[in-house]
């Protein structure tokens, strides 16, 4: 069967990580999504680096899969001519300039609904598109700095951390693909699209969830704790005699069986730690008689007890472990697919596996400009003279022969 959005066309004016990653989102789950670009440096995204790929950037490969390039310049006339036409055309619109940006072009919502009512249009942004800070630009530690998250990041002694993936551009993806999608349900009653307003600063705040319902329930701040949680415990990494592991004590059952498992007596039941609030209370004096014990283990063998039985567990993995783990693997989450000039290269797979009508990924991230031809031609009718013409003057970049 076909992928859920097949038959959508969303026009991709962002850049950079929030936007690219909600469009991969729909274009993996059959979208047809075409990305704009400008003809000379295109995303920002594809000179970052190292490492590149054949001169493709790794960064930029992450995150375009099963897209188009169509390399525009639109602040020219005939270029702006090329992207009212392919506007007409899609279903959506994604953007994350700042706040103002495209209004001034006569490209925001305002102006576009008129001409088209069922347009959806998701704009991201740092702050979103209201409030006294709407016109500032948005980055990721920005967002993660000033939505409390490096404050709750990080060892009590240590400082604010950022965490190790761009997360709310990519918390802000995730919630721009949900707005798209709610849009498209609710444009299915009303037949009108609507405005997706998207901010790095709101997506981190929603991630706050329990930390923050802590300050609303207590009124005192929550602080660094490492790996630590503060309501559950043992929730926390412990040195093994050759690794980390990772344990989630969460309940009183779970913790007789590691005390069982460790033959740790001293820390069963009839103790002030035979609770959960008893061990989060007294977790200053059970963390290093906790410590003595899993250092005598070696690591394998300690989560191989611990998992037989069912004391949930894991070893402190690397980027390579897990890329290479047999269940990834069993679960396509890293696929292969044939770039034009960098070869065979290894991607991230589709995380939300549908039943009947799944996902896929069936194109490499695009060269810049590689579908500039074929688009001009097959959707707005433009002749390959036409578009040689506009490659000369600058308007557009294409590569020939590289459109399918």
């Amino acid at each position: 069967m076909a992928a859920p959005l097949s038959g959508l066309t969303v026009l991709d004016l962002s850049r950079v990580l929030s936007g690219p990653y909600c469009t991969m989102l729909a274009a993996d789950m059959g979208a047809r999504v075409i990305k704009i670009e400008h003809p000379v440096q295109g995303d920002d995204t594809r000179a970052w680096g190292p490492p590149f790929i054949a001169g493709e950037s790794a960064y930029f490969l992450s995150i375009n899969r099963n897209k188009e390039s169509v390399a525009i310049d639109f602040k020219t006339a005939r270029g702006r001519d090329l992207l009212d036409a392919l506007i007409a055309k899609a279903d959506v619109i994604v953007e994350n300039f700042r706040p103002g940006t495209l209004e001034r072009m006569e490209l925001g919502y305002a102006d576009l609904s008129r001409r088209d009512p069922r347009l959806i249009y998701v704009s991201i942004s740092g702050f979103g598109q209201t409030g006294p800070r709407r016109t500032e630009a948005g980055y990721d530690a920005v967002a993660q700095a000033e939505g409390g998250l490096m404050s709750i990041t990080g060892t009590s002694d240590g400082p604010p951390v950022r965490l190790g993936v761009a997360v709310a551009d990519i918390a802000s993806g995730m919630f721009a693909f949900q707005g798209l999608l709610l849009a498209l349900i609710a444009r299915g009653t009303s037949g009108r699209g609507q405005l997706v307003d998207v901010s790095l600063l709101d997506s981190v705040t929603a991630l706050l969830t329990y930390q923050a319902a802590r300050q609303f329930a207590t009124g005192e701040t929550p602080v660094r704790t490492g790996n630590r949680h503060m309501t559950i415990a043992p929730y926390d990494t412990f040195d093994t005699a050759d690794g980390v592991l990772v344990l989630a004590v969460g309940n009183d059952a779970q913790w007789r069986k590691l005390c069982a498992v460790l033959g740790a007596a001293d820390l069963a039941a009839g103790t002030e730690f035979a609770t959960n609030a008893g061990r989060v209370a007294h977790y200053e004096e059970l963390r290093p008689r906790l410590d003595a014990h899993f250092s005598r283990w070696r690591l394998e063998a300690l989560v191989a007890a611990l998992k037989a039985e069912g004391v949930p567990c894991g070893a402190v993995r690397s980027i390579a472990d897990v890329t290479g783990d047999p269940q990834i693997l069993a679960r396509g989450m890293v696929e292969t697919v044939m770039h034009p000039t960098a070869g065979a290269q290894r991607v991230l797979g589709i995380p939300v596996k549908l039943s009947d009508t799944p996902g896929h990924i069936h194109s490499a991230p695009p060269l810049l400009g590689q579908h500039t031809a074929s688009v001009l031609t097959g959707d707005l009718g433009l002749s390959e003279d036409d578009v040689d013409a506009l490659a000369r003057a600058g308007v557009v970049r294409r590569l020939a022969r590289l459109s399918a």
